[in-house]
């Protein structure tokens, strides 16, 4: 079983996570910078909206949950302690030390009648004196829910128990039961409380689970207690008021979870499916089962999913590009090794069966010519394929233009030429001129095009090189005296192993790969290279112009 990259599921991880790591830094930005980029802004905006709408309906409703109570109990508070002091004002017997009850039951109807509250008046000790319940109206008659009848009914009841044991004010806390006393008061802690002079209040749930709450205060004139007052709410008044704040809280948590959910699914469709996509198209491509896959560009897109998808369409094709690249190189390579092998294979067989000296001699004449011709491709073949690659790899640095131009005229002007053709320099640019580049691959790109206008130069002839700047770019020309180029050729003399000549200038002595690395160098540089005729007379050219314009430094690219 293969474990390679392709099916090895960790090794995958591994090759994506420096892609990862680099998004997590770059997640806010589209460019590198601290500027917040569009999908960061749909990201914050959608999870901060969801957040504060659950955030707001918490605190509002837990706020007046957790309050309620107690804001309830301290209403009661006040009303009786009002109520205790009137009646202390108004129906005591210093005398006795007591309550007057039958001038205490109109007044405390009076005052209790609004409240709907249950008001119980105690002796000093503690036996009932007066009920409310036994004076309004209202509390005549008391209703009661009968216990649910059969499986379901109690299920809901318990299930509703358990709700209110959640949601409410008193989460799975045991609350003491709620029973009537009688006409004993001395059973209820508060009233215990309140027979001291101490204020007492008490939470309590009654039979069918609901809330009663209960504050009994002293009746005291100049701090002699006359007897005690009990206020206590009427079981399940309190627990309708929570009721309405539960369902007020469910109600929040509905429309929070909604508005997350919506927001979930918009970044799901927004973000994970067109990288879900990506990442299924990338697969294609890497397997090549279907020929030649591509990435889908998403130009509707103006994030960094868009960025995303059109950088990865973009390598994808410059990948099928450079395969194309190298299949036809390799097609190139394979054809223009074949005709001096061709040869020279002939030559041989020919050489083992000709008998003349002199024939012989001519035919080891060829084969030596081939031989040194292969030599020559390959070495140029091997510089060729490592060009792109070493491109790749090496940075940029300024380069005075002058001064290489001026130390590569004088080498030719050292050389030993055959044909006794001059090389002349004629430098137009300022002092100091610079290009960002690297000065032996610029170099590379002077010599070869020097060396093919030496080339096609007769003897005697000359070879001009003239530098001058041109706005922002440096331009430099080389003529020769030669022959000229076709003009339907003036483009495909940069192609590979293009080596079209009159056979006076010493055709097959050349691999055809000078030009087009020139040009691949230019263009990596930044600048560009082509070719024209210059004038000449007689319906004639007066020779080949190869010309090449770099930029300037400040318009350069800093690295390659």
């Amino acid at each position: 079983m293969s474990t390679g990259p392709d099916n090895d599921p960790a090794a995958r991880v591994a090759v994506r996570q420096p892609f990862i790591e680099r998004g997590l830094f770059r997640a806010f930005s589209k460019d590198g910078n601290s500027r917040f980029s569009v999908l960061a802004w749909r990201i914050i905006l959608f999870n901060m909206l969801a957040l504060l709408v659950l955030i707001a309906g918490v605190i509002a409703v837990q706020s007046s949950r957790v309050g309620l109570i107690d804001e309830r109990l301290d209403g009661i508070k006040e009303q009786a302690v009002v109520v205790a002091g009137t009646l202390a004002e108004y129906t005591t017997d210093d005398a006795t030390r007591a309550i007057k009850v039958e001038q205490a039951e109109p007044l405390l109807r009076q005052l209790i009648a609004p409240t709907h509250l249950r008001a119980r008046l105690y002796g000093t000790n503690g036996k009932l004196e007066i009920d409310t319940r036994n004076l309004l109206a209202r509390n005549i008659v008391q209703t009661a829910t009968l216990p649910p009848i059969g499986f379901w009914a109690g299920l809901r009841n318990r299930a509703r128990h358990f709700y209110d044991a959640i949601m409410g004010v008193r989460p799975f806390a045991q609350l003491q039961p709620y029973f009537e006393a009688g006409n004993d008061g001395r059973v209820y802690s508060e009233v215990n409380n309140a027979l001291s002079g101490v204020i007492g209040t008490a939470k309590r749930v009654d039979e069918r689970n609901k809330l009663v709450l209960s504050v009994a205060v002293p009746v005291q004139r100049f701090k002699a207690i006359y007897g005690v007052l009990m206020l206590s709410t009427e079981s399940g008044d309190i627990d309708e008021i929570l009721r309405e704040e539960r369902s007020t809280l469910l109600e929040v948590f509905l429309v929070g979870f909604i508005v997350m959910l919506v927001s979930s699914l918009y970044l799901a469709g927004a973000i994970a499916q067109p990288i879900r996509r990506l990442a299924a198209a990338a697969d294609s491509v890497r397997r090549g089962r279907s020929g030649r896959e591509s990435i889908p560009p998403m130009p509707g897109r103006n994030d960094e999913i868009g960025d995303l998808a059109a950088s990865l369409s973009s390598m994808t094709q410059a990948l099928y590009d450079r395969i194309d690249a190298i299949e036809s190189f390799a097609a190139d390579v394979a054809h223009e090794l074949k005709n001096p092998l061709t040869s020279l294979k002939n030559a041989t067989e020919m050489a083992a069966q000709v008998k003349d000296s002199e024939a012989r001699d001519r035919l080891l004449t060829i084969v030596r010519k081939d031989v040194k011709r292969i030599d020559r491709l390959i070495t140029d073949i091997s510089a060729a394929s490592r060009l792109d690659a070493e491109l790749s790899r090496e940075e940029s640095a300024p380069i005075d233009l002058g001064y290489l131009l001026t130390a590569i005229v004088e080498v030719y002007e050292l050389m030993e030429n055959p044909r006794d053709v001059t090389v002349k320099l004629t430098m137009k640019l300022p002092p100091g001129t610079q290009i960002m580049g690297r000065e032996e691959r610029i170099g590379q790109v002077f010599r070869n095009l020097i060396d093919n206008a030496v080339s096609f130069s007769p003897k005697g002839g000359t070879v001009t090189v003239c530098a001058e700047q041109i706005g922002n770019t440096a331009r430099i020309i080389i003529d020769d005296d030669g022959p000229g180029i076709p003009p339907d050729n003036l483009d495909t003399i940069f192609n590979r192993f293009y080596t079209e000549r009159p056979s006076e200038f010493d055709f097959g002595k050349n691999s055809g790969l000078g030009l087009s690395i020139a040009r691949q160098i230019a263009q990596g540089a930044g600048g560009r290279i082509w070719a024209e005729n210059r004038p000449g007379t007689g319906g004639k050219f007066g020779g080949a112009r190869l010309a090449v314009d770099l930029p300037l430094m400040n318009t350069a690219r800093t690295g390659q």
